[in-house]
């Protein structure tokens, strides 16, 4: 009886390894090479309208120390980038978020970034030093906003965008670094929905 159940456990720890064989995202996390993010393929995932998962109600405190939630932004169209400082996709990508934030403003667009790492210090000093016209809500500690989305969309990689219409729905996600271009095109899609 020792014997089978060994047995069952092998298989059942072999099937299980198998099943991640071809885990980007897992071999990233096991080859131990300290860069300290996973970081996404850059898949885009959409969602159609009408079976769109429900945005998670979320509060918190951004970098400067004001409070900011999902009710203030009721009606808008939201972007929410979950990032990190430290993260190298994250600080490359940023100038493009800062420059869609701009572009997009005017059509009542508000990106938010999650921090999911920093103090409030190193976030604000980063903030300062690019220029970021969007708050990031620090989100380290609690870690209640990303786990307000689990279940709904995981942002399963550092960084990881979503993009919430203005019925408060997620019509899109991005996992890892964006694509200027297409992460405008999401945005477009539901800008046009609204009117």
């Amino acid at each position: 009886m020792r014997k089978l159940l060994a047995a069952l456990a092998i298989s059942a720890l072999v099937l299980s390894t198998s099943a991640c064989a071809n885990d980007s995202l897992a071999d990233q996390f096991r080859s131990g090479d300290n860069k300290n993010y996973i970081a996404g393929d850059g898949t885009v995932t959409e969602f159609a309208l009408g079976s769109r998962p429900k945005a998670a109600d979320w509060s918190g405190i951004t970098e400067s120390g004001e409070a900011l939630s999902s009710t203030q932004l009721e009606g808008v169209i939201t972007v929410m980038n979950f990032w990190y400082a430290g993260c190298a996709p994250c600080r490359i990508e940023m100038p493009e978020l800062i420059e869609l934030q701009t572009e997009f403003l005017p059509e009542d667009v508000q990106f938010i970034g999650v921090n999911v790492r920093d103090s409030s210090e190193t976030s604000l000093a980063f903030a300062r030093r690019i220029e970021m016209n969007f708050p990031s809500v620090m989100d380290a500690k609690t870690g209640s906003v990303v786990l307000g989305f689990t279940g709904v969309v995981t942002p399963q990689a550092v960084p990881t965008t979503l993009v919430i219409d203005a019925d408060g729905n997620v019509s899109a996600r991005v996992l890892g670094r964006i694509d200027k271009g297409i992460l405008a095109t999401l945005v477009k899609t539901v800008i046009e929905e609204r009117q």
